[in-house]
């Protein structure tokens, strides 16, 4: 991200600003709107770690420059009136300074989302944060203690769970046996330290050809 010439494009308001949607590249959940100058975007854009400007405080502030909970910038687009960005980051802990992953985490209408999309990457995450902490009791706590050999053990038994099941065509045992794999293959991608988004990256580029 080294041209810098399209930051001049750029419709500021009235302030020198304009609003920046900021959302996490791999499950694309929206992690918080801030503003940006034209300063902080091109130090957003030579760092590559989001750059915003504090209404309140009137200043540039580097997101996670304090907490360690910093942004890595994958890219950057704008809307077609030019005065709205939209950042897909990988980010580094929790994006908003409550702690919470993001800083949309209380609904105010309507019934929580019930969306399927992405949900592997959600799981993924899950699992991470189970081998980070090792919660007392949880069953991913119990595999990852046990170990590579367990994992691959579990993986193996629902492979030939879902082959019975779909052997019966019986779908309503196929979905659960489907979904326990999916559950222990993501598992053992954590122990091995392998992303989900190295398998995602496989598929797109044979889907690509």
């Amino acid at each position: 991200m080294k041209d810098v010439d399209w930051i001049s494009s750029v419709k500021y308001d009235d302030k020198g600003l304009v609003p920046a949607i900021v959302q996490d590249v791999r499950t694309k959940e929206v992690l918080t709107l801030a503003y940006m100058n034209e300063v902080s975007l091109k130090k957003t854009v030579e760092t590559g770690e989001t750059w915003f400007y504090s209404r309140s405080r009137q200043e540039l502030w580097h997101k996670g420059e304090t907490s360690g909970n910093t942004q890595s910038v994958r890219n950057i687009t704008w809307d077609c009136d030019k005065d709205a960005l939209l950042l897909l980051v990988d980010k580094k802990g929790p994006a908003c300074h409550t702690g919470k992953e993001s800083c949309f985490h209380e609904r105010v209408f309507g019934e929580r989302e019930s969306s399927t999309e992405n949900i592997l990457l959600t799981l993924e995450k899950l699992i991470e944060e189970r081998e980070i902490h090792r919660p007392e009791g949880a069953y991913t706590t119990y595999l990852f203690e046990e170990g590579v050999d367990k994992i691959l053990k579990k993986v193996g038994e629902e492979a030939s769970e879902v082959i019975i099941a779909a052997k019966n065509r019986d779908q309503e045992e196929l979905k659960w046996e489907v979904a326990d794999l999916f559950y222990h293959i993501l598992v053992l991608l954590r122990e091995q330290k392998l992303p989900l988004q190295d398998i995602l990256g496989v598929l797109v580029e044979r889907h690509n050809k």
